[in-house]
């Protein structure tokens, strides 16, 4: 049965039908949330701990702090949005589900940034996929930033307790036809091509997860953690941008600062004022609005940054795509996005060496695919017309690791908001042309009709030596080089040292005695997966520690109680 099958013409345009929705069920239930259709905001109000932004990390903290019998406050830029909002369409889902209505680039236009904006933040339109944090990039971030206690060991309970919490398992269904061309591909090439493992629960396999699951089987925090804290009492404010935080001297030492308070102003969904600002008082602070966004606050703020780190280091995972046009009907808009995957060409060289990249593939949703793998006029309805049978693999290059590879700065507009600076050089050129390669010979070998790499100067290619030879030969250069990115990591790194990170190990800022972070952006290095399994870890063991040194409360993410 297709989802257009069950559909309620009745209710909500697009509206699956029968489906319990756990947002609606818990504001009817009394949850305490405020900001736009769900009242105004007071003047002030005082907590024991707020945490700014509702995403992988925001989300893993408040429900322990919560249960730590901690009183507290989550403040959201975006709106809250339930299953009954989410209709499977893309002008629905970039405008209100996603940072910047899904335009969100890079300072020069060259890299668009997928970035969520909403309650769940990325975890409510990201794809699922979900793996442990690499054991390498772990012994990396020992070796060179200190961090030798978050060895692959160490995280290993923490790993656990997430994947419990979350249902975090292998994708037992046959992957859609997009992926068999991956899978069918690399073991034509002698490459494994294991099973993703995703945060799912009653799965459907309707292939929109980047546009909201419409089901709530996808375990993100809109569903999940969000939730059990708002059931334990903790008040959500939504359509609320953090703004900058108050910071004094401690005692009158101006080497131990912290923030007293947090102005917050409420917004419409657009973006624009809707109200008088805010402020919040909190014993304790969590920042947690991802990767550009918390750097910002810091910023806005004027934080202590005596070494000169803070916003630098973000990173990308800056991401190449190519297309394929198929003898078969693949329909790749169809079925779990993600569910094989190769991490072959991350471990073909040393990771301080030329840089590796992670095959995955991209769902052929039209908007996604037409507006973001190049062609204009003629050429784009062309692409239109072969939508059915197109397949797309992406390879997501693993930066952060050389020296030539020091990843962008967050920095501030005129307004104060956030633009990441990510100068693209020959290093990462260099990377995109060998992930080229690397697909268009896996997609010929799956038996693809013609490959077209995405770049401006590229053809459709009717065989691999065609194609070999011509992406060896095409100019590698800023923007006519296709890149994206989904995954924002780094710009408030952790390090053992002030010298070298932001925020301590314990996630809490070096300068600032009250201030935590708890996101992607405390990453020293991307990572060489996708991140939310990290963001998720990390976030639930610094939370454990928070809880014990704000009221002495041990607190898991999951016990054998809530089995």
């Amino acid at each position: 049965m297709s989802s257009s099958d069950i559909r309620d013409n009745d209710g909500p345009s697009g509206a699956i039908t029968g489906i319990p929705d756990p947002i609606a069920e818990g504001l009817a239930r009394g949850w305490k949330v405020r900001g736009g259709p769900h009242g105004a905001l007071p003047e002030r109000i005082d907590c024991d701990v707020a945490i700014i932004g509702s995403g992988a990390g925001a989300g893993i903290t408040a429900e322990m702090l919560a249960r730590a019998g901690l009183q507290v406050l989550i403040i959201e830029e975006g709106p809250l949005k339930s299953s009954r909002d989410f209709r499977q369409r893309e002008s629905d889902a970039y405008t209100q589900l996603y940072q910047e209505g899904g335009g969100r680039k890079t300072a020069d236009q060259a890299i668009p940034v997928l970035q969520g904006r909403c309650v769940g933040g990325s975890t409510t339109v990201n794809w699922a996929g979900s793996f442990r944090t690499p054991a390498e990039t772990l012994a990396f971030w020992g070796e060179r930033f200190g961090l030798s206690t978050l060895n692959f060991d160490a995280m290993q309970p923490w790993f656990e307790q997430v994947e419990k919490r979350l249902n975090i398992s292998p994708w037992l269904t046959e992957p859609n036809a997009n992926n068999q061309v991956l899978r069918r591909g690399l073991e034509k090439v002698g490459v494994p091509a294991p099973t993703i493992n995703r945060n799912v629960k009653g799965c459907w396999n309707l292939g929109s997860c980047g546009l909201g699951c419409p089901t709530n089987a996808k375990q993100s925090m809109l569903v999940t953690t969000i939730p059990a804290a708002l059931d334990l009492g903790a008040t959500l404010l939504v359509q609320t941008r953090a703004e900058r935080f108050e910071l004094q001297s401690k005692l009158g030492n101006s080497d131990e600062r912290e923030a007293e308070a947090l102005i917050c102003q409420p917004i419409q969904t657009d973006g624009s004022p809707a109200g008088a600002p805010l402020r919040v008082r909190a014993k304790h602070f969590v920042v947690a609005g991802g990767a550009i966004n918390s750097p910002a606050l810091l910023l806005r703020s004027d934080a202590p940054d005596p070494f000169n780190l803070l916003g630098r280091r973000t990173f990308l995972h800056p991401t190449v795509a190519s297309c394929s046009v198929m003898p078969e009907v693949v329909n790749g808009w169809a079925g779990a996005p993600l569910a094989v995957y190769s991490d072959h060409f991350l471990s073909t060289q040393a990771m301080d060496g030329v840089i590796g990249y992670k095959l995955e593939t991209a769902p052929v949703h039209p908007g996604l695919v037409l507006t973001n793998l190049g062609g204009i006029g003629s050429k784009l309805a062309e692409r239109a017309r072969a939508l059915p049978q197109t397949a797309v693999l992406i390879g997501l290059l693993r930066d952060g690791f050389h020296p030539d590879s020091i990843g962008g700065s967050v920095k501030l507009r005129r307004d104060g908001s956030p633009a990441l600076d990510y100068p693209v050089n020959a290093y990462l050129l260099e990377g995109a042309r060998r992930a080229h390669l690397t697909m268009a010979e896996v997609q010929f070998a799956a038996g693809a009709r013609s490959v077209h790499p995405v770049h401006e100067l590229a053809q459709d290619y009717r065989s691999w030596a065609e194609a070999k030879a011509a992406i060896q030969a095409l100019p590698y250069k800023p923007f006519i080089t296709g890149f994206a990115s989904a995954h924002v990591m780094g710009g408030c790194g952790m390090a053992a040292d002030a010298a070298r990170g932001v925020v301590r190990p314990d996630g809490q800022h070096w300068q600032l005695r009250n201030v935590s972070v708890h996101d992607g952006s405390t990453f020293p290095t991307s990572i060489g997966a996708n991140p939310q399994m990290t963001v998720y870890s990390q976030a639930a063991r610094m939370t454990a520690g928070l809880a014990r040194r704000l009221n002495g409360r041990e607190v898991r993410l999951f016990s054998p109680s809530q089995s």
